[in-house]
């Protein structure tokens, strides 16, 4: 549920703070207030659509963040998670969810399972045919689920196969084409007869030849700088040093050492002599060694980054050319394993049918009984599910809902008769009847009572106040009746602070409770609407 929302420079909103409770709880106004852009921060939270316009004149951006107790959700921190959302003047879009960066769509993904909205002018779900599958769906609940899932499973496989079966290389002229090639690139990988790391110790080789020069003439200079000069220094140093070692000790410790130089000296000497007999130059060496470098750098560019891609690509080509040369013998297991998968999923979707078919019955009629309760008497809605040739990710069936608005009139798609009015009433039916099943924690009805009085409001009244036993429900309205019934109500107003309109909210008191109920039912407090007010509020505290 909402423990709490922040909103800032939205609109005429500067900077407000909403502690929400579980239940129901109720919104009120005078029009032009900010209930509607509350309404726009919880879409906006929600990873709605987000125009400039909406930042309050003079600031650079809008924020909104919200605070959830969800203790069975994993992304949850001891039960809570905070959302939030930064939108600035030139379009850049922070989203985070505890304290995590996130993208819009993950933001709408991540918070479509937890609030939904319902408005007098947007019931998008209940105009889209797709969600009407997802209602039926919930309200069957755990019968349908383990048959889904084995469907799912059965479902991949089809796919699979399908793709498989597709990219099988069409006719024999193009199987043919791609044989050839597959050939003429696997031979000419066997022709190179690489080796791993070959490569590598080739460019070292190449190196060295290509360095030879220098490197004779270097190791020249060094040679005859140690050989001709610093051994011979260092011999006469010695010569001299032993003339005198017997007298101190020291003077035998500085021979040693002289010596040791000496030793090591020497070997260096001897190294750097071999190092030169090993420096060449072979024209010929170097040639070869350029054009299987020159050839091992052509099939990179063909088949990998290095001679282990390469050799990998080799194998995949030996492979594909197993396949197509044995493809009839190939094709024909694949067949056969699609009719099998074919036939399950026929099993499967038609189980799947038939169990959406008695309970769409069952559904429409609980839902026909809530729209008599509504006030819409002559109403009657009508769940079909029409069994489709092809397999899709949710079985074969097509869940469409229809309705009949007048008594004697043919029913027709849901989308095409009902009015916004309406729509609304029919949307509260539907979440009266899924109340149980629905696992969206958060509902929100942004007025959907325009058009309703009388008998009516109070039996939408009822309807919301059931559905907030099993859901967090939110509010806002203009009906006395929804106000009365409320567990918690929240007044909304406007008023001029340093010359600049802006909202505030406020939690009602009993005593403040009653008067609102009474301004929203005549406009006036007085005794009259007072005494209507506490009417309307002992039905609920009885």
């Amino acid at each position: 549920m909402i423990t709490n929302l922040h909103i800032k420079n939205i609109g005429i909103i500067e900077d407000i703070e909403i502690n929400f409770n579980e239940g129901f709880n109720v919104l009120t106004g005078e029009t032009g207030a900010g209930k509607s852009l509350i309404i726009n921060a919880l879409n906006i939270i929600s990873g709605g659509r987000f125009s400039k316009d909406m930042i309050r004149k003079g600031e650079n951006q809008s924020y909104v963040e919200i605070c959830l107790f969800e203790p069975e959700n994993e992304n949850s921190i001891d039960g809570n998670i905070i959302i939030s959302r930064e939108i600035n003047s030139n379009g850049r879009n922070m989203c985070k969810i505890n304290g995590r960066m996130a993208t819009v769509n993950e933001l709408k993904e991540f918070m479509r399972k937890i609030i939904e909205i319902h408005g007098q002018n947007d019931s998008q779900n209940l105009l889209d045919s797709k969600e009407h599958l997802n209602y039926l769906d919930g309200f069957i609940g755990c019968k349908i689920n383990d048959l889904k899932e084995t469907y799912s499973e059965f479902y991949t496989k089809y796919l699979n196969i399908k793709k498989e079966l597709k990219e099988n290389y069409g006719d024999d002229k193009e199987r043919q084409r791609r044989l050839d090639l597959l050939k003429y690139q696997y031979n000419e990988i066997e022709k190179a007869e690489l080796k791993n790391e070959e490569d590598e110790e080739l460019e070292t080789k190449q190196k060295l030849i290509l360095n030879s020069e220098k490197i004779a003439s270097t190791l020249n200079d060094i040679d005859i700088s140690i050989g001709e000069n610093a051994i011979d220094i260092i011999s006469n140093a010695i010569k001299q040093i032993e003339k005198i070692e017997n007298i101190d000790s020291k003077y035998q410790e500085c021979t040693n050492s002289l010596k040791s130089v000496y030793y090591e000296i020497q070997e260096i000497s001897r190294d750097i002599s071999n190092y030169k007999d090993d420096v060449y130059f072979d024209e010929s060496e170097q040639k070869e060694i350029e054009n299987r470098l020159d050839l091992i750098y052509d099939l990179k560019r063909k088949y990998g980054n290095s001679i282990q891609e390469i050799l990998n690509y080799q194998n995949e080509v030996k492979d594909e050319i197993y396949r197509i040369e044995n493809m009839e013998e190939y094709t024909n297991k694949l067949k056969q394993k699609q009719i099998t998968v074919t036939d399950k999923l026929n099993e499967i979707s038609l189980k799947i049918h038939n169990l959406r078919e008695i309970k769409a019955k069952e559904l429409s009629n609980e839902i026909n009984k809530n729209l008599q309760d509504l006030e819409m008497k002559n109403a009657k809605i009508n769940i079909h599910v029409d069994l489709l040739d092809n397999f899709y990710e949710t079985g074969k069936d097509n869940v469409e809902f229809y309705i009949s608005t007048n008594i004697g009139e043919d029913e027709k798609e849901l989308i095409r008769i009902a009015s916004g009015g309406e729509m609304s009433r029919i949307m509260l039916a539907i979440k009266t009847v899924l109340a149980n099943s629905d696992n969206i924690p958060v509902l929100v009805f942004d007025e959907i009572d325009t058009g309703i009085s009388g008998k009516a409001s109070n039996k939408v009244a009822e309807k919301l106040s059931k559905i907030s036993k099993n859901h967090q429900v939110i509010c806002i309205s203009h009906l006395p009746s929804i106000a009365a019934i409320a567990d918690y109500n929240y007044f909304i107003n406007k008023q001029i602070e340093n010359e600049r309109t802006i909202t505030t909210i406020k939690k009602l008191e009993e005593t403040e409770i009653i008067h609102e109920i009474a301004r929203i039912s005549s406009g006036e407090i007085n005794e009259a609407t007072l005494n209507y007010a506490r009417e309307l509020r002992c039905k609920k505290l009885a």
